[in-house]
């Protein structure tokens, strides 16, 4: 069973004593209308008492209201408090049920209430009785009806942010995924690669120790991300978590490119200061995934990477030679440092400069911009 609302039981309790105030003030004041008696009576504080149930039975309390006020007009009492009881059931049921339904239901409402209008010796008569008779349902239904439609658009709205943060987080994850096991993937193939080159033991097992390395590294980083972002992570993650992504290790970041087979040429200049932690993370997972691409498709056996602090800004730029055929495709990795960047107030250019493939990024080091 439904539970009925404390505004639901308000209403009713207002609309109930007002019935009951006003009525013997109508009676002393109305000559022509019929005196109210304790049929009258009943029939008013049966309209009022209806309302109780407006919100989980709204068509059947729009039934009840419409007979007794049918009933209580037919029968020549006095106008009053029940057209206002009333006008609040014709909203309810176009607040709570769809347009063309209730639209049937209020129609018919406001059918049977114009045969009073042929009948009752204080009406204004027909046709000028009708006025004043479809207001007290055409206008509480259309304040109804703009009032669903205006809760439905806010519900919609509300539905479709939180599907947008949805999809966020799971775009989110896949990035942060991506980087981490694809920079580790990457190495591990090139140490493949060179093992099953070599002919001597000894370089094959350095090359196998390498990707036993890559693969745990990769793996541990994979667990931190995966953990930061599990529920309750914030009440204690694991004891053994490796050290958060930025770049206070981006020497270890260079070191493990270096041991894949790549050449990487260091810079940072400038006065390196402490970045916010979504800055930071970011500045990291662009040279990574830099890095990375010049592990998979670059050419040659080095790349250039300068960190760059200017003031209110933290550059970065990677340098390697282009493939053979010089073609540029924007894939995942490209389009997420893109969007990692610009969701900070930062700005990422990726393409062909001359002979090199660059990657430069501009992130504020306050902070969101």
């Amino acid at each position: 069973m439904r539970k009925l609302r404390l505004v639901d039981v308000g209403v009713a309790a207002v609309l109930t004593a007002l019935v009951l105030v006003t009525l013997p003030f109508l009676d002393a004041t109305s000559g022509v209308d019929r005196p109210v008696d304790a049929l009258g009576y009943a029939l008013a504080v049966t309209t009022a008492a209806a309302t109780l149930f407006r919100t989980g039975w709204p068509v059947v309390t729009l039934g009840v209201v419409t007979a007794a006020t049918v009933a209580y007009l037919l029968l020549a009492y006095p106008y009053g408090p029940v057209m206002v009881c009333l006008a609040v059931a014709v909203y309810s049921l176009a607040r709570r049920r769809a347009l063309r339904p209730a639209l049937l239901y209020a129609a018919g409402t406001l059918a049977l209430l114009v045969v009073h209008v042929f009948t009752h010796p204080a009406g204004l008569g027909f046709p000028a009785g009708l006025v004043p008779v479809s207001a007290f349902v055409a206008v509480p239904f259309s304040i109804g009806v703009a009032r669903r439609m205006w809760h439905e658009a806010r519900s919609a709205e509300r539905a479709a942010a939180e599907q947008r943060a949805r999809d966020d987080e799971r775009l989110q994850l896949a990035h942060e995924v991506h980087d981490v096991v694809g920079h580790g993937l990457a190495a591990i193939q090139m140490q493949a690669d060179i093992a099953l080159h070599l002919g001597r033991p000894d370089d094959a097992a350095t090359a196998l120790e390498t990707i036993s390395r890559a693969a745990n590294e990769a793996l541990t980083e994979l667990r931190t991300t995966l953990a930061q972002i599990r529920p309750g992570a914030a009440s204690g993650g694991a004891p053994d978590r490796a050290p958060t992504a930025g770049l206070a290790n981006l020497e270890v970041l260079v070191e493990r490119v270096r041991s894949a087979g790549v050449s990487v040429d260091l810079r940072v200049t400038g006065t390196p200061t402490p970045l916010p932690a979504a800055v930071d993370l970011a500045a990291y997972r662009v040279l990574q995934e830099s890095l990375t691409n010049v592990v998979k498709h670059g050419t040659g056996s080095g790349a250039y990477v300068e960190v760059h602090y200017a003031g209110h800004d933290v550059r970065l730029c990677v340098r390697n030679p282009r493939g053979p055929d010089g073609r540029f495709v924007a894939g995942f990795g490209i389009a997420g440092m893109r969007r990692r960047v610009e969701s900070l107030g930062g700005q990422l250019d990726a393409g062909p400069v001359d002979e090199s493939f660059e990657v430069r990024a501009v992130l504020p080091a306050g902070g969101v911009a």
